[in-house]
């Protein structure tokens, strides 16, 4: 990855987790952080049309506090031959502020145990020759907290979005372009199988069309599940409960980036293997 573009991840990733640590030191009801890797052959990138192979390393920190609950990941993704051997930063943080925690109030009703609304942003950089993606979204709405083991959150949020890209000459870069503020439903939960040392975790979004891209060309609604099905081999082998996971992931990502099904490379059907240290 480019010295600066590296310097910007850093920059963004550290801003977030002093974020995190300062909303979570007043009051921590409790605090993960995690560092892991995932691998796959059958990543898609829109335009491409074949499948490539990416190494993933990620940093996690998920914390509640006194009035949420805050999450971050920071993926840096290597590409192979096939995208060019592009370097990816990409970055999620949410902040999911607790209206009963805040208010002192029961909210519950039915299957939700609260709700809450949810702020954050993500934020990328990509030095592939083609597209050069720098993404920049404010996200905000809000969100039920569903009463489930582990967690199961519904959300309904607006997106800002705009980016950056290159040029169809790999060069001259079109210059911040923003997209229709558009929705996006997002499912995200973590839930174990009782006490068996498995757990379903992962995301779904579905988000809107948003408007004409840079280009000129129209946009189409996304779909992105990712799950993964993840094992507390820790425990196994004597490291203590869920410090070392490993498991199966799989992604299904329609009209990437909102790029219509007819482009090459749009969709991407992409299993994985997975494995994260806790600390």
């Amino acid at each position: 990855m480019k010295k600066n573009a590296m310097g910007k991840c850093l920059t963004m990733a550290a801003l977030a987790a002093a974020a995190c640590g300062g909303m979570s030191a007043h009051a921590a009801d409790w605090s993960d952080t995690s560092i892991g890797y995932r691998y796959g052959t059958q990543f898609a990138e829109p335009y491409n049309g074949k499948d490539i192979t990416k190494n993933i390393i990620n940093f996690t920190h998920a914390s509640g506090y006194k009035y949420g609950t805050n999450y971050l990941n920071v993926d840096l993704l290597q590409s192979d031959a096939t995208d060019g051997n592009a370097q990816e930063a990409y970055i999620v943080y949410r902040n999911t502020l607790d209206i009963g925690k805040i208010t002192g109030k029961d909210l519950s009703f039915g299957p939700a145990r609260g709700a809450g609304f949810t702020l954050g942003f993500d934020w990328n950089t990509k030095n592939d020759a083609g597209y050069g993606s720098r993404k920049r979204m404010y996200v905000a709405g809000p969100t039920l907290m569903m009463d489930v083991p582990g967690f199961l959150n519904l959300s309904v949020l607006a997106l800002w979005e705009s980016n950056d890209a290159l040029q169809s000459d790999g060069v001259t870069r079109t210059g911040r372009y923003e997209y229709k503020t558009h929705p996006m439903f997002n499912a995200a939960w973590g839930i174990p199988f009782g006490t068996s040392g498995f757990a379903f975790e992962g995301y779904l979004n579905w988000i809107a069309a948003k408007g004409t891209n840079e280009f000129g060309g129209g946009t189409a609604p996304e779909i992105n599940f990712d799950g993964q099905i993840m094992y507390d081999l820790g425990s196994t082998i004597g490291m203590g409960k869920n410090t070392f996971r490993v498991g199966l992931e799989y992604q299904y990502w329609r009209n990437k980036f909102g790029n219509p099904s007819t482009v090459p490379g749009s969709t991407a059907k992409t299993p994985m293997i997975r494995a994260e240290y806790h600390f």
